[in-house]
């Protein structure tokens, strides 16, 4: 019998919880009869300091079926943090990564483990064919950064992709052999290389509850993943700084050479003043995007745990031991 673990991190997610499980365990018999394989189905469930009922329905499918396993964060640590934790804990000869909420259609599992078994891959991903329901401003800013980031990074991260897939062990034991502190599993999943093959499907809309990605953490995750992955940045505010010293340079020659033949213009209090606070804002985006790469040294250098976990189920234990 072959054990697939499927990590589930949630927060405030328990309008969904029960009945993703439920969509999972009706795919569970199509897949045993998918190519003379016997597979079973371990949950990991990883509450991310949820504020409603969430850690009390894990909590009570854990007791239904002994399958399922949890882990109750102490506070909110992040989405990244529940996806390390989860893998951390997961035992099963293939692992994938689902969201609660059901936008991961579980009946694309068969079709996965069926690519993953031919031993022609070692991960099968998803990625949304469409954005379908999506506001036009978000679907654009998606593209940019996809677009923006596989410009200036050498990890490629394909358009549209979801934390949704199946890996199989040696590629999970990759991703936790990276235990750095500032996680973008994106950029993870592709930087670790192996054998990818994507899976197109439509946007699926959430079976329940609101989604916890707004505005603001999806561009606070945009900059997570630019600056775990590319040095560009910094590249670019060296170049801005050698253009404009250069240009300056040369203003001062010219300016100089007017003066010495006597053409001395008093006028041009708006140019310079323009140019000052064109320099300063040039300065200030410089220093703040030095700032965010000296941020993550500054975190990583604290050696300070991923998570703190308060609960979890006497039937889990972290990979290795």
């Amino acid at each position: 019998m072959k054990k697939i673990s499927i990590v589930v991190p949630c927060y405030n997610e328990e309008e969904t919880v029960e009945a993703f499980y439920q969509a999972c365990e009706r795919v569970l018999p199509d897949l045993n009869r998918l190519n003379g394989e016997t597979y079973e189905f371990e949950y990991i469930f990883v509450d991310d300091g949820s504020k409603d009922s969430t850690a009390a329905k894990i909590q009570v499918l854990n007791e239904v079926n002994p399958h399922c396993h949890y882990i109750i964060f102490a506070r909110n640590f992040g989405k990244e943090a529940g996806l390390y934790a989860g893998l951390k804990h997961a035992s099963g000869d293939f692992v994938t990564v689902m969201d609660a909420d059901l936008q991961d259609p579980p009946e694309m599992l068969l079709e996965m483990v069926t690519y993953l078994e031919s031993g022609e891959f070692d991960c099968v991903g998803t990625r949304r064919a469409d954005r379908d329901g999506e506001p036009k401003i978000k679907s654009f800013l998606s593209d940019l950064f996809y677009t923006i980031n596989n410009k200036i990074s050498k990890t490629n991260i394909v358009n549209g992709a979801r934390d949704f897939r199946l890996m199989t062990r040696q590629m999970t034991d990759a991703i936790l052999d990276l235990s750095e502190y500032n996680r973008f599993s994106k950029g993870l999943f592709s930087w670790v290389g192996f054998r990818t093959k994507y899976l197109p499907y439509k946007n699926v809309e959430r079976v329940a509850g609101e989604t916890k990605w707004n505005f603001g953490s999806l561009f606070k995750y945009s900059i997570e993943g630019v600056v775990n992955f590319s040095d560009t940045p910094l590249k670019l505010a060296t170049i801005a700084g050698f253009l404009f010293s250069f240009g300056a340079a040369i203003m001062i020659v010219i300016y100089a050479f007017r003066a010495i033949f006597g053409y001395v213009d008093s006028k041009g209090f708006t140019t310079i003043v323009c140019l000052i606070l064109l320099l300063g804002g040039i300065q200030l985006i410089a220093i703040g995007v030095l700032g965010e790469y000296i941020g993550k040294i500054f975190l990583e250098t604290k050696k300070r745990p991923i998570y703190i976990a308060r609960l979890k189920d006497e039937g889990i234990n972290e990979r290795g031991n």
